[in-house]
């Protein structure tokens, strides 16, 4: 560890009156979940507070009610696609600081699995997983995936909405947010977006990031069961290879149920089919 938060004392409830003090105290865990004034011990991570180190972007907007959107799997060939929403106030800003959650891509697969439960449970949420086979029956209606992530990011926010009342959301920059703004408008809602490039340097952003990708893998994890054949992540030579071994042993009609068909990918899989 090579600094505490030394506004941790706000969220911890023990008196703790100085930083070196809050250190050998956090030291003293192997992990804390910190929920509005209670400490408790979770499953071991010895690792888990090595560093305070807050994701910032602006400041003044950092202690501003918002919800936080991303997604998980959209590059993925196999899987779903997720979408999580995740609201964010003073007091669990503070929260996800100290348990120093950041952009899902800068973590690890294993430690995405071990944060998503305490963002869960300290945060209010939404995920919207959308399966291969109902991904593909939309992206076969819709025809784009611009528009195919705006109805599931529109569906992510209504859904938290129904939990929350806030005025404003942020989201990575992905094509018009009118696209967004159109599909909650049909439902009745209304609500300032902003999108960003990077946005997951917004805590709430971050936060969402993790749960989309932890309920991705939970998912894929969960496939590879179902289909007897370890699917990989992402749209390597190793996916490429996994996806003619389905065939093989399935048929052409199975891979629908576990890969997202517009890939180019699915061209190279069912030309290679010997």
């Amino acid at each position: 560890m090579t600094r505490a938060n030394p506004d941790c004392k706000t969220f911890v409830s023990l008196s703790i009156a100085h930083p070196s003090i809050c250190h050998s105290v956090l030291q003293g865990f192997d992990k804390l979940t910190v929920l509005r004034g209670s400490v408790r011990l979770l499953r071991p991570c010895t690792s888990f507070y090595q560093s305070y180190s807050p994701v910032t972007d602006k400041p003044h907007h950092q202690t501003v009610e918002r919800i936080g959107i991303d997604e998980s799997g959209k590059g993925d060939y196999f899987g779903p696609l997720v979408i999580a929403a995740v609201f964010v106030d003073a007091t669990t800003q503070g929260e996800l600081t100290l348990m120093n959650v950041r952009d899902s891509k800068k973590l690890s697969d294993g430690r995405i699995l071990d944060m998503a439960p305490d963002i869960r449970t300290i945060c209010p949420y939404s995920i919207i997983a959308i399966g291969p086979q109902r991904y593909n029956e939309l992206y076969a209606k819709i025809r784009n995936l611009n528009r195919l992530l705006a109805w599931g990011h529109a569906k992510a926010l209504e859904t938290l909405l129904d939990k929350v009342s806030c005025g404003r959301a942020i989201a990575d920059q992905f094509g018009d947010e009118r696209l967004i703004l159109n599909a909650l408008q049909e439902k009745g809602r209304t609500i300032v977006l902003e999108q960003r490039h990077k946005a997951e340097s917004d805590l709430a952003v971050a936060a969402a990031s993790i749960l989309a990708r932890a309920e991705f893998l939970l998912r894929l994890k969960r496939l590879s069961e179902e289909i007897g054949t370890t699917l990989p992540k992402g749209a390597s030579p190793g996916v490429e290879l996994a996806g003619r071994m389905i065939v093989k042993k399935h048929g052409e009609e199975r891979l629908g149920s576990v890969a997202k068909l517009h890939f180019k990918t699915t061209q190279s899989v069912l030309g290679k089919i010997d």
